[in-house]
C-alpha cells in the first residue's frame, strides 16, 4: 500500500474554513477518483508562529493507483486548492510505501 501524505501549514485567519472545505469539498472530490480507499486528517503538533499545519494522509492500494491519481486528477484538484487559497498556504508531499501494519 502506498500512503500519500500532504503536509499543509495554512494562515490562522482562514484556517477553520479551509478545514471545512477540506472535509466537505476537496477530500470528498479526490476520494470520488477510486484512486484511494482511506483518509485522514491529522493536526500536526508544535505548529509554527501565525499558521496551522495538518497532515492529510490518503491510502492507495498500490502504486499503480497513486500514479493513476497523479496522471489523470492531481494537477485538477491541485490547482482548485491553490486558487482558492493562494497566499494562505505552503505544502510539501510525501509519498511512503507502507511494509508493515498492526491494527
Amino acid at each position: 500500500m502506498i500512503l500519500y501524505n500532504v503536509t499543509v501549514s495554512i494562515d490562522e485567519d482562514v484556517h477553520e474554513e479551509w478545514l471545512k472545505w477540506m472535509k466537505e469539498k476537496h477530500i470528498p472530490d479526490v476520494m470520488a477518483t477510486g484512486m484511494f480507499k482511506e483518509n485522514r486528517i491529522c493536526k500536526v503538533e508544535g505548529e509554527e508562529e501565525g499558521g496551522m499545519t495538518y497532515a492529510i494522509q490518503y491510502v492507495a492500494p498500490d502504486r499503480e493507483h497513486y500514479d493513476r491519481y497523479q496522471k489523470e486528477f492531481a494537477a485538477g484538484l491541485q490547482a482548485d486548492h491553490t486558487q482558492r487559497y493562494q497566499g494562505k498556504f505552503a505544502a510539501f508531499r510525501t509519498i511512503l510505501e507502507i511494509l508493515h501494519e498492526t491494527r
